[in-house]
């Protein structure tokens, strides 16, 4: 009778590994099924394919891989998606460092200037600068203007009598000439800068504005 109990538990438990064996097996199998299933592809021609493989072009079309009930379970993008993302992403980080530079040009602005009449007297200082040198621009051009005449005058006087120009005069008047063109250059400069401070504290003025009154 021991003998029979020991024979009965000894076949229960093989059975039981069988049927637990079994159906490991058939969940194996089952995985394995419905993940094979087949995959949707674009050719250059723009037809759409059906395949158990892909071609090895399938990375510049895009491919989507599908199970056997037609579900998408992964998805490969085209040469053109990819490249499409990647300038979005570009754009993306642009406008983010754009986003944070005028959110730091904004925290100066109001940690410099507590209001309006603070920016008017920064700018009035920045066009003084400007004025001031074109003031003594002008004037230093005035002078070098009389003496490139008064050198011009000379010159014509030595060649209606027929003689030989000086090099020393002629060494003179390049240099007059030279230091005029560069005076004039310098008050057009500045007078450039002029407006651009004027844009600039206007503009600065008219973001304060946006900024303290929100």
């Amino acid at each position: 009778m021991q003998t029979d109990k020991r024979s009965y538990v000894l076949w229960r438990n093989t059975g039981l590994h069988m049927v637990f064996s079994t159906l490991l097996l058939v969940v194996l199998l089952s995985a394995g099924t419905a993940h094979a299933g087949m995959y949707r592809w674009v050719d250059g021609s723009g037809r759409v394919h059906y395949s158990d493989t892909l071609p090895s072009t399938y990375q510049k079309s895009g491919a989507a891989e599908m199970s056997k009930q037609g579900v998408v379970i992964k998805r490969t993008q085209s040469e053109v998606e990819r490249r499409a993302e990647r300038v979005q992403l570009e754009e993306d980080r642009l406008s983010e460092e754009t986003r944070q530079q005028q959110a730091q040009q904004d925290r100066a602005l109001t940690q410099t200037y507590t209001t309006e009449a603070e920016i008017d007297l920064a700018r009035d200082r920045a066009l003084a600068h400007h004025n001031l040198a074109i003031k003594g621009t002008q004037l230093r051009a005035r002078t070098v203007a009389d003496t490139l005449a008064e050198l011009k005058e000379r010159v014509a006087r030595i060649v209606k009598a027929g003689r030989p120009i000086p090099p020393n005069l002629k060494d003179q008047l390049d240099r007059a000439g030279k230091e005029s063109l560069e005076l004039r250059r310098s008050v057009l400069n500045h007078e450039e800068s002029l407006m651009k401070v004027r844009e600039k504290y206007d503009t600065d003025k008219m973001r304060f504005r946006e900024l303290t009154r929100k």
